[in-house]
């Protein structure tokens, strides 16, 4: 993973065109009321974002905010000096600039593309004048910022009280219910810094998943063998998030 060295939003523009809503795989874009999309539409963009780009940097102002399609962004808290590990995950259930949900501008974490994505932006000015002038699209979002809000609450617990085998095997279904792939461009290094715990634990973890059949490791990937067994071990670390976006959501 870049550091956050990296030049800030790193965006791949497509040229704008006509976005029909049916013809979008973010959910929360899908599933919003015709009016109310309607009221997004002008203002969305087509953008392309690669492993590594860092759409929010801690204390920046928020310029867009991004309704991923198929793939993976992590929220990373970190220290002032440096220490990092990923709070959250967003992919095409979700949406970037949450703080813009609260009125707010910025926020102390960092925002980075894990698996490469495509994703419909829209400018973080044209985002709070659609807030403002349509409150039940504002209140539909926040619903999305409580599920966030419980993911990050479970990925808390699951650090304090969850072996690293089942904290990484819920990781793994986390991943993969984002992308579109069995085959996920993961690294031991990536999955150490994303955990927050040593590579040899990591190495030693995936060891135990792939001798129970659930993955395939390989140089720079994890394949997806068995999503049956990987839930069995990863217990009741896996289920309360995507509980809770089914119940406020759906």
């Amino acid at each position: 993973m870049s550091s956050l060295s990296c030049s800030y939003l790193q965006i791949g523009r497509v040229v704008a065109s006509f976005i029909a809503q049916h013809e979008i795989r973010n959910r929360i874009l899908g599933m919003l009321p015709p009016d109310e999309f309607a009221r997004l539409q002008p203002e969305l963009e087509r953008c392309s974002f690669e492993q590594g780009v860092i759409l929010e940097a801690p204390e920046i102002a928020i310029t867009k905010v991004c309704f991923p399609e198929p793939g993976m962004i992590s929220v990373m808290a970190r220290t002032p000096f440096g220490m990092q590990a990923e709070a959250g995950i967003i992919g095409p259930e979700g949406m970037t600039g949450l703080p813009l949900l609260h009125g707010i501008d910025s926020w102390p974490h960092a925002t980075i593309v894990q698996i490469p994505c495509r994703a419909l932006c829209i400018g973080a000015d044209a985002f709070r004048a659609v807030l403002l002038e349509c409150r039940p699209l504002h209140d539909r979002l926040l619903r999305y910022a409580q599920v966030f809000s419980v993911q990050l609450a479970q990925g808390s617990l699951c650090n304090g009280r969850f072996t690293i085998e089942q904290r990484l095997a819920r990781w793994l279904l986390m991943c993969h219910d984002r992308t579109d792939r069995e085959d996920l461009p993961l690294t031991h290094e990536l999955l150490s810094m994303m955990l927050g715990v040593r590579r040899a634990g990591i190495t030693t973890a995936l060891r135990s998943l792939e001798d129970a059949g659930a993955v395939k490791t390989r140089r720079g990937g994890i394949g997806i063998r068995d999503r049956t067994r990987m839930r069995d071990i990863a217990g009741d670390a896996y289920g309360v998030p995507e509980a809770e976006y089914a119940r406020v959501l759906a």
